[in-house]
This record gives C-alpha cells, sequence and structure tokens, in this order.
C-alpha cells in the first residue's frame, strides 16, 4: 500500500510543527481527510484515526465552550486512538493542552496557513497525487495550448529537439525523458517530471539547459492532465495510414483510455508543427468539431451528386 510520512506532508504544504515531532515518521495511507467535531463532544465509537484531522474554527470554537475536565478527558481519548497527525487552520489557536498531549502521544501537532475550505483542498489534491499508483513512460510531456501531449518514440528519434522548438513557440514543458504517471480518477491521468529531472530538457550535443533559465517561468509548469499520446514513427512505405483521420486511436493507462496518433517522420517534414497539428486537431474534437468528418461529408456529397449527374445523362 502506498503511504506519505507525516514530514512529507509538513513539507509539502509549508506547515508547522508544533509538537510531536517524535511521530513525524509515521505514515498516512488514506486521502480521506477528518474533522473531529463528534469526537470532541465525546464520540469515538466512528473515529476515523486513520485520517488526518483538521480543526477549524468551528471545532476550536465548540473545544473552548468545554469544562476543563471534559477538554482533556475527550482530546486525551482521542489522541489515544494514534490520528496520523492534526492539523489547526489559520485563523485557530492552538490550545496548550494539545501541544502537552501531542508531545505525551508522539502525534505531530501541525499549524497551517491555510484557511479550512482552502486547506481541505490543497491537503487532499497533496495526498491524492502523493498517493496515487504511479506509472512511468520515456517520453517528453508538453502543455500546447491547453492540451496535454505525451510525445512517445523510440530512443533518438528526437522527441527533446521537438519539445525545444515547440517551447520556442511559446508551448510548456512539463517532463523531459521520463514522465511520471498517476491516475487522479477514471478518466483523468496527470503527468509531471521526477524531481530530479524538473526544469530540465535534454538536447543531444548541446547538453542538458534548465528551460526556466532559457526562456522564462512560463515555460515550465510542474504537472498537466494526458489528453493525448503521440508517438513520432520514422516514415515506411509499407506502412499504411489513416490518411482521413477518420480512425480514433486509443492507449490504456491504468484504468483509463488516452487517445492515440502515430505520426511518420522523415527529415523534410516539421515534427514540431506536426505535434501542434494533432493537439490543435484533438482541442477542436474536444469542442466538438472534426474536420475529417466534415470532410467525409462533404467528399460522401459530392460522389452522390455525380452518381445521380451521371444517371440523368444515361436516362
Amino acid at each position: 500500500m502506498t503511504s506519505l510520512k507525516i514530514s512529507e506532508v509538513i513539507e509539502g504544504l509549508e506547515l508547522k510543527l508544533l509538537a510531536g515531532k517524535d511521530g513525524i515518521n509515521k505514515e498516512v495511507s488514506v486521502v480521506a481527510l477528518a474533522k473531529p467535531g463528534l469526537e470532541l463532544a465525546g464520540m469515538l465509537d466512528f473515529y476515523e484515526n486513520d485520517r488526518i484531522q483538521i480543526i477549524g474554527s468551528k471545532e476550536a470554537a465548540y473545544f473552548h465552550s468545554l469544562s476543563k475536565e471534559d477538554q482533556l478527558s475527550r482530546v486525551d481519548s482521542m489522541m489515544k486512538k494514534k490520528a496520523p497527525a492534526i492539523i489547526f487552520t489559520k485563523n485557530v489557536d492552538v490550545p496548550k493542552l494539545f501541544i502537552e498531549l501531542g508531545n505525551k502521544y508522539d502525534i505531530p501537532i501541525l499549524k497551517s496557513f491555510y484557511m479550512t475550505t482552502s486547506l481541505f483542498s490543497e491537503l487532499y489534491d497533496f495526498l491524492q497525487a502523493g498517493l496515487a499508483e504511479r506509472t512511468s513512460m520515456h517520453g517528453v510531456l508538453m502543455d500546447i495550448n491547453g492540451v496535454g501531449v505525451l510525445i512517445t518514440g523510440k530512443s533518438g528519434i528526437g522527441k527533446s529537439e521537438v519539445a525545444l522548438e515547440l517551447i520556442r513557440r511559446g508551448y510548456i514543458l512539463v517532463a523531459d525523458d521520463t514522465v511520471e504517471i498517476y491516475q487522479v480518477e477514471k478518466g483523468v491521468l496527470i503527468g509531471e517530471a521526477p524531481d530530479v529531472l524538473k526544469k530540465f530538457l535534454e538536447i543531444r550535443g548541446v547538453g542538458v539547459v534548465n528551460v526556466v533559465y532559457l526562456f522564462g517561468v512560463r515555460s515550465y509548469r510542474e504537472k498537466k492532465r494526458i489528453s493525448i499520446i503521440v508517438e513520432l514513427d520514422k516514415w515506411s512505405d509499407e506502412a499504411k495510414t489513416d490518411r482521413l483521420g477518420l480512425k480514433t486511436g486509443r492507449r490504456k493507462i491504468f484504468d483509463t483510455y488516452v487517445s492515440y496518433a502515430s505520426l511518420p517522420i522523415t527529415e523534410a517534414r516539421n515534427t514540431a508543427t506536426l505535434v501542434e497539428a494533432a493537439a490543435l486537431d484533438f482541442k477542436s474534437k474536444d469542442m466538438g468539431y472534426n474536420s475529417a468528418e466534415e470532410f467525409n461529408d462533404l467528399l460522401n456529397k459530392h460522389i452522390i451528386k455525380n452518381q445521380e449527374l451521371e444517371n440523368e445523362k444515361n436516362d
């Protein structure tokens, strides 16, 4: 089972550790989060102690309405259940009791600079990405006019050089060489670069370059949803290709099918332009317009019209 250490959560969300430092190596393996309102009211039968607990203004207000005895007994009962961590939101002052018991039970007591709603959103996305099953593919991931394009092909075919030209045209690099992919939900795949490769692009004959330094911050983004896979293949006269583009290819990654296009390339073809065209064509289809279908309809109408004229002549 995939898990994250609390120390990774602290670093990822820039949380402040107030107590329970000996518990930061504890692991969390559940994406869902919890707000311990019922637990502070004394109902611990359904306490979800495998989840990170978030205490916002409402929970804090209820806590302060309790007597000292109830505060101690209920928080102590919660702490004994060993939740991975307890996070207090931006506008909540952390009670000393949580500090004391956090140290006693080695439960990290954390402080966030996010308000409750924002914290839930940011932390959920962080856990979802960190705990998702992952795979990696050899290729380049680009954001081309909002379309996540995963460029694949055999080593040395020129994927990085295509990426360089696309970046020069104003498009955005996400990952070069190795693309880590995880599924947020069925139908949604996210790609990103491994930590060591973030912002870097390898150009054979030049070396490894940092695209942010060369082209500015707009040339790079951390992650992107993968919409289409474009595979670069060397041109072959014997290969059969769909010249109209009526057939839609697909590739399966985890439980998600992704649009797929194979681009035969030669020295005479501008590969970057072809990849750009494939991305823009995908976007137009996604918006409801299909050039190939329109051309096919016009062609069929033209054939039918010619047949009718031919029949009239024969009559």
